[in-house]
């Protein structure tokens, strides 16, 4: 009996070893393959920054698919080029990638479009349509598609896009200045209101028409470098965490919503403005509260808690391959600069407006993920570039290739918001038993404060209480039911003791649910 048991808990002790060296990894269902990923020559905030020694400077600031073997990019000196060759290059094969120079002198491109016989991207100071009218590879025709919004010579007035809606305008978002000072002043809005000191539509989203008119449509943003349209043809973009600005953000982008940055008032009272009549800006808030006494401003749509997902949002993706990029279709995924990674969003609509949750995707790319661009393949390419902040990696720029390796990941699919609590979707059938066990998750809430200061620390914090875990017959969904749902708060979730009908535990446990409104039904 005493051999018998002596057996049975090495079997049991083996099995655990075994267990561990299974553990799942991100690069199982997800690869990344480098097509160009120099080593860094300088640190990336080093004053005296040089590019390295191999090929082309490829800080990548704009990406266009243009064939299954073709891509287009911008790079951040002001020029587009050509690569071919680029879906030949495997993980073990460099293959045999050529460059071509196919536009240049241009001021700091932060967005490449492909549309029609051209390519778009938007510049410090207009927007551009880049045309080869011979055939040669060299763009002939450099046209002012849109111009107009103000430039102090702050080195911080970036602009960005453009990207496409569903109703086919073209949309650009404009950085604000960061404590102008000496000339500059002498570009700002005059008058402006509430004494903020900005050039002409700074921190605002602008959409060219199809007829020409270029537009304001928003404002209130900070450093919005993301933006994108998701399926329904509805636009967003992402901010970063800093003064005004909690932590990184997800924002539906329509007319007359204000986010959070208030100097770009400064153009309230310009012609075409759609915001009036702030007349005070609440400061030192909880979030909640600050959106009672400022009715102009709109919540996100998703918030993406500090360092748990991400330290600063770059571009959106939507996912449109219809699969073959893995189990997310029509979901939207996010550049991360600092952490040099991709975050993925679910969002729904409860009460006419967007709210969802945000979940970790895949990390190790080699520098700061700045743009992506999906091929008919499914396959996302990945721009990388870091110069003037610090990322994760072990390049100063390049680009990447994510794949999906066929296998499904065991993950949560959706979350989405209940009169009771919380729906999840999981994207393998759980193990009912530990699914069904309320030990199996955790629920933190929070909220941030809405101040001039740097960011925020998470705020108000509670644990709500999860007192059932209803497992649907098919064991792909959980309904969490949950005592003390906060509206406008996030709703942290660590499903960790949930595992599926093989024993593993999710590939990522965390989720982090932005609850706007609680659905009434």
């Amino acid at each position: 009996m005493t051999k018998l048991v002596s057996l049975f808990l090495a079997l049991a002790a083996s099995a655990v070893c075994v267990g561990s060296l299974l553990a799942d990894e991100e690069s199982d269902y997800y690869r990344i393959v480098s097509i160009a990923t120099p080593k860094s020559r300088t640190d990336s905030r080093d004053p005296n920054w040089k590019p390295s020694d191999d090929g082309i400077a490829l800080e990548v600031s704009g990406i266009a698919v243009l064939s299954p073997s073709r891509g287009a990019v911008a790079i951040r000196k002001g020029e587009v080029w050509l690569l071919d060759g680029v879906d030949q290059v495997t993980r073990d094969d460099p293959g045999d990638v050529s460059y071509h120079r196919f536009a240049s002198a241009l001021h700091e491109p932060l967005g490449l479009l492909k549309q029609g016989d051209s390519l778009i991207t938007v510049q410090r100071t207009e927007m551009t349509r880049l045309r080869d009218s011979d055939g040669d590879d060299v763009a002939d025709e450099y046209d002012t598609l849109a111009s107009g919004w103000g430039v102090s010579g702050h080195y911080h007035e970036y602009a960005y896009g453009p990207k496409l809606d569903g109703d086919g305008n073209l949309w650009m978002t404009l950085n604000i200045g960061m404590g102008l000072k000496g000339p500059q002043l002498q570009k700002i809005v005059p008058d402006a209101p509430l004494g903020y000191r900005q050039a002409a539509w700074r921190g605002w989203a602008m959409k060219l028409l199809p007829d020409g008119q270029l537009m304001p449509v928003c404002a209130g943003m900070r450093s919005p470098s993301g933006l994108g349209a998701n399926a329904d043809g509805d636009m967003f973009y992402t901010d970063q965490q800093g003064n005004w600005v909690a932590t990184n953000s997800l924002h539906h982008m329509r007319p007359g919503a204000f986010f959070h940055h208030p100097e770009s008032l400064a153009s309230m009272n310009l012609a075409g403005s759609t915001i009036h009549g702030v007349e005070e800006v609440p400061n030192g808030l909880a979030y909640s509260d600050a959106l009672k006494r400022f009715p102009q401003m709109r919540p996100p749509v998703v918030w993406f808690p500090y360092k748990k997902a991400g330290q600063s949002a770059t571009d959106i993706l939507l996912d449109e391959s219809g699969g073959k990029f893995g189990p997310f279709e029509n979901q939207l995924f996010i550049g991360e600069f600092t952490q040099a990674s991709i975050h993925r969003v679910f969002l729904e609509k409860v009460d006419g407006e967007y709210q969802g949750a945000c979940f970790p995707f895949r990390r190790g790319f080699a520098s700061a993920v700045l743009r992506m661009a999906q091929s008919d393949d499914g396959n996302v390419y990945v721009g990388l570039t870091n110069r003037g902040w610090s990322s994760l990696g072990s390049s100063p720029y390049g680009l990447q290739r994510l794949e999906w390796t066929g296998r499904t990941p065991f993950e949560i699919q959706e979350m989405r918001a209940k009169p009771d609590g919380f729906e999840l979707l999981f994207t393998q059938p759980v193990d009912a038993d530990s699914a069904a066990d309320v030990r199996s998750y955790g629920m933190t809430s929070y909220t941030y404060l809405y101040h001039s200061t740097y960011g925020s620390d998470e705020v108000l914090k509670k644990e709500p209480t999860i007192r059932e875990a209803v497992v649907s017959d098919d064991r792909l969904r959980v309904h969490l039911k949950v005592d003390g749902l906060r509206e406008l708060f996030v709703h942290e979730l660590d499903a960790h003791g949930v595992t599926n009908a093989n024993g593993r535990s999710l590939l990522h446990r965390k989720a982090f649910y932005t609850l706007n409104h609680i659905p009434s039904d």
